[in-house]
């Protein structure tokens, strides 16, 4: 199909790309790498009449160290955070997700802020941030604001932006010692998750967990944190018993739905898999650290 008509502007600066949505507001879509937007409008699954691309804005291209967290431009491509090797240092569960997004082709195009303000609910990108804790920069005509990422998934494709707010930046937090896992279950390598888990431990001098958190993706209409298996965690050794009760837990914290592709019920399983499969995996990695 071919998209139904829409005014196109290509501004080169973000003073212009504001006045642009300050104009238009929900009227107006934002272009990036396009990866999803663009199969929606030629599907007229969205049908903006006006469509804004900012690939020309400069500055909004990077990953750095800032402030104890890891910043990075809203226009970093998929592929740049997969080679990062700030990320591989600070941040290793982002270039490891990184390979599971698309194809080639998707991460040599795609944003990251693209991917985190698109919101679909079985982003890899969207569940690293929203697991390991960060915000985003918005930015509007009037100025600034920082969301907590906790409160900008609101709903499947839906976020806190406003229609007159860019995302300009995103920022996570970083990973202290080798003690984290991510894994997805998709049907075919590059496709959507049924089910996904990433988890991140911190343990004490005597190998008790010290922090723990488990994200979920694939099982609800945001990302998830399965926050009554981080309690029970923290604070215990992890071994067998424990990992088989935290597996159920998270499973009950879950939020799946049926659709073609599997039903609530195997996502659910499957999330129950993963969970265990995820916390043995940074159990064992922090064993070799500790070596």
């Amino acid at each position: 199909m071919k998209p139904a008509p829409f005014d196109y502007y290509a501004p080169s600066t973000l003073e212009e790309v504001l006045a642009l949505l300050g104009q238009h507001g929900d009227e107006a879509k934002l272009l990036a790498g396009g990866q999803s937007l663009m199969p929606l409008i030629n599907m007229r699954l969205a049908r903006p009449a006006v469509l804004v691309d900012i690939n020309r804005l400069p500055g909004l291209d990077y990953i750095r160290e800032d402030d104890g967290m890891i910043a990075i431009g809203a226009l970093t491509r998929h592929a740049s955070v997969a080679s990062s090797n700030v990320l591989k240092k600070s941040c290793p569960m982002l270039p490891h997700a990184a390979q599971f997004v698309g194809d080639l082709q998707v991460r040599n195009r795609g944003t990251f802020g693209g991917s985190i303000a698109h919101a679909d609910p079985a982003s890899e990108f969207c569940a690293v941030v929203y697991t390991l804790g960060g915000e985003i920069v918005a930015r509007h005509a009037g100025g600034s604001r920082v969301i907590p990422v906790e409160e900008f998934f609101e709903a499947p494709l839906t976020t806190a932006l406003t229609p007159r707010e860019i995302a300009t930046e995103v920022r996570v937090a970083r990973i202290k010692g080798a003690a984290w896992s991510f894994r997805g279950i998709a049907p075919r390598f590059g496709d959507f998750v049924l089910a996904g888990v990433g988890i991140a431990l911190d343990f004490d001098g005597e190998g008790r967990c010290g922090a723990c958190r488990v994200g979920m993706f694939g099982v609800g209409p945001t990302p998830l944190r399965a926050y009554k298996a981080e309690q029970s965690c923290v604070g215990n050794r992890l071994d067998e018993k424990l990992i088989v009760e935290l597996a159920e837990l998270a499973a009950t914290e879950a939020d799946p739905s049926s659709d073609v592709h599997a039903s609530a019920g195997y996502r659910r399983e499957l999330l129950r898999w993963l969970v265990g499969w995820n916390l043995r995996n940074a159990s064992r990695k922090h064993q070799e650290e500790m070596k």
